[in-house]
């Protein structure tokens, strides 16, 4: 794709360059993301770069987000347009960093150098519009109070070496967090991993790998063939634009005068789309309801892929549904790719994804590359 809406990418964090801080939607205000923040402070001072804080970085006035949806949206305003910090990263997750979009100007946002901005969960908020209406890449990936455990988990590395331009192709992660060691008096705590990854690769409805069996299918580039594959272990291939978050936004935007995701699928319908996904407080149902709803919605027109992350529900079952068949309902009809348990969203740890590259994904049984080309 090539002129005024072509994907543009911001220019990597170099070496003692500045890292600006914003809370658009929690604030580091009250433990233990105040310590984790604070010692993330500390060692990116020792990695050598310089810092800029935006003055509700350790607020906590506002409900569900760290001050009013104004101040919020004029502090995360100014840091994006002002050009001496390199990128920005958000403080937390929250509740309602939604409120903030009514006082954005995304125009000016636009016009505006473009700034890597990172977060993950409610930040989906602006990661996804940065991508669907102002045509620019984000990374959606974890917050800044996470930058300081000790030791940093691996995921933690590959997040930092997204923004420095180290990191372009990811491949996940042995084990995740089912329970959190992280408390008030131990807020550094590294994740604590005890669960082995185990993905669950479909095509259409058909398991290919995953606890109950493996097997093979080719899809790489094409809407897919639904075919039962041919043996164990054999590749499975995609490629599309990378485009998605926590599930919970995204309804939240769906139908808004902020949802232009209809328009930016039909803009690069050539290159198609992988749905990246996971979701919070959704339950199983509440999962269903919104791949319904974005179905119904044209969200998954040209759809390549779905990579589904664990939801923070892992492993609830309701009425005899569970988190593989609240997705496969609508996913599997789309005889594409659905890569589920995936190192996504809230059950660290996360892979930090490129919103709006090219992604270019492959699977063999347990074992997943995802190689991101940031081409416009």
């Amino acid at each position: 794709m090539t002129g005024a809406d072509a994907m543009r990418y911001p220019e990597y964090l170099p070496k003692g360059g500045t890292i600006g801080f914003v809370a658009p939607s929690f604030g580091c205000n009250i433990e233990p993301y105040k310590s984790g923040f604070d010692n993330a402070q500390k060692k990116f001072k020792d990695l050598g770069y310089s810092l800029q804080l935006g003055p509700n970085c350790y607020a906590g006035e506002g409900i569900g987000i760290s001050n009013s949806p104004q101040k919020c949206a004029d502090e995360l305003m100014e840091a994006y347009c002002d050009e001496t910090s390199d990128v920005l990263i958000s403080c937390g997750g929250g509740e309602l960093m939604c409120e903030i979009l009514s006082y954005m100007d995304f125009e000016r946002i636009k016009a505006a150098k473009p700034k890597w901005y990172m977060g993950y969960s409610d930040n989906t908020n602006f990661a996804y519009l940065q991508a669907t209406i102002c045509d620019t890449a984000a990374v959606y990936g974890p917050c800044a109070p996470a930058f300081g455990m000790e030791p940093w988990h691996p995921a933690i590395e590959d997040a930092f070496r997204v923004l420095t331009g180290e990191k372009t192709e990811l491949s996940g992660y042995e084990s995740w967090e089912r329970e959190s060691l992280k408390t008030e008096e131990n807020p550094l705590v590294p994740y604590h991993v005890t669960e082995p990854r185990i993905l669950r690769t479909y095509v259409g409805h058909s398991l290919q790998t995953g606890l109950e069996g493996n097997g093979a299918a080719d899809c790489a580039g094409s809407e897919g063939t639904g075919s039962e594959g041919t043996g164990s272990g054999e590749e499975i291939r995609m490629q599309g634009r990378l485009l998605g978050g926590c599930m919970d936004c995204l309804v939240t935007l769906l139908g808004t005068r902020f949802d232009h995701t209809k328009e930016f699928v039909e803009r690069y319908k050539e290159d198609g789309i992988i749905w990246f996904l996971e979701a919070c407080d959704l339950n199983v149902f509440g999962i269903r309801r919104a791949m319904w709803q974005m179905e119904e919605a044209g969200w998954f027109e040209h759809v390549k892929g779905f990579l589904i992350g664990r939801p923070l529900c892992f492993g609830q079952e309701m009425m005899g549904l569970d988190a593989y068949e609240a997705v496969l309902k609508v996913a599997g009809e789309k005889n594409v790719p659905v890569i589920m348990d995936v190192d996504l969203g809230h059950l660290p740890p996360m892979m930090p994804l490129i919103v709006g590259s090219l992604g270019e994904v492959s699977v063999t049984g347990n074992d997943l590359r995802i190689r991101m080309v940031c081409r416009d």
